[in-house]
């Protein structure tokens, strides 16, 4: 559910449906743990992300409010496999139309931009705006997000890896990738790791982020009971570390 993800009822209102709680949004937390763990641990709302905006905010957040990136220049591109349109049945979602193609959907229009726009700006105390563009591709569940933004004046890449490992050092399903790898959905498949890896383009001083989940977990139900975990006061990881089945 959506319903408390964004802060702003309008805007809501604008992607959605008229909201039915607004007195209930000034106290619901964003739960997104790797970033709110603190504020989730005493909530007793929590709005559970949604798995677009996860894959964008995790590698984008830290960079922004380090000043490393310039936020004028963000854009996202990302593919998902078909459960990440949503279980309602639909012609787009079917089996023939799926298999063999790959195709952008809802371009500036997706309504998990707002979200990621949102706690990007709250948390960096400046207006962000994501150019965003999801895709379906023709696998089952993950989730591949590749970002890119400007690098501020002198950024190298060792400060870009320097601010990521210090953020998430403490963090148990944040991965960063080792020199020479970057994300690749299967090595996530299942589970409730995001893994973040980047490369930096110095022709065009431009740096090109790229994050993995599942959208099923860590991008839904693996995210929630993350969540769950941080709220009752047990360990963060508890029954998320187990992989369902045979990579």
């Amino acid at each position: 559910m959506a319903d408390f993800r964004i802060k702003d009822a309008a805007v809501y209102e604008k992607h959605y449906q008229p909201h039915t709680a607004k007195e209930l949004l000034p106290e619901a937390v964003y739960g997104l743990c790797e970033i709110f763990q603190d504020r989730i641990a005493a909530a007793r709302l929590v709005a559970n992300p949604g798995c677009y905006p996860t894959s964008v905010i995790l590698p984008l957040l830290p960079l922004l409010k380090n000043k490393l990136i310039d936020p004028t220049t963000l854009i996202a591109d990302s593919k998902s496999g078909v459960s990440g349109a949503g279980r309602a049945p639909s012609l787009t979602t079917l089996y023939c139309e799926v298999q063999e193609s790959f195709k952008a959907y809802k371009v500036a229009g997706h309504r998990h931009n707002p979200e990621m726009n949102e706690i990007l700006s709250l948390e960096t105390g400046a207006r962000v705006n994501v150019t965003f563009t999801p895709h379906l591709v023709p696998m089952s569940r993950g989730m591949l997000t590749t970002c890119y933004a400007g690098l501020r004046q002198g950024v190298n890449a060792g400060m870009i890896d320097d601010c990521l490992r210090e953020a998430y050092a403490s963090r148990p399903f944040v991965r960063l990738c080792a020199a020479g790898r970057l994300p690749d959905t299967l090595h996530v498949r299942g589970t409730n790791f995001c893994d973040i890896g980047f490369r930096v383009d110095p022709a065009n001083q431009r740096l090109i982020l790229i994050s993995a989940i599942d959208n099923l977990t860590k991008g839904a139900a693996g995210q929630a009971v993350q969540c769950m975990n941080i709220m009752l006061g047990i360990k963060e990881t508890a029954g998320l570390l187990p992989v369902p089945f045979a990579l």
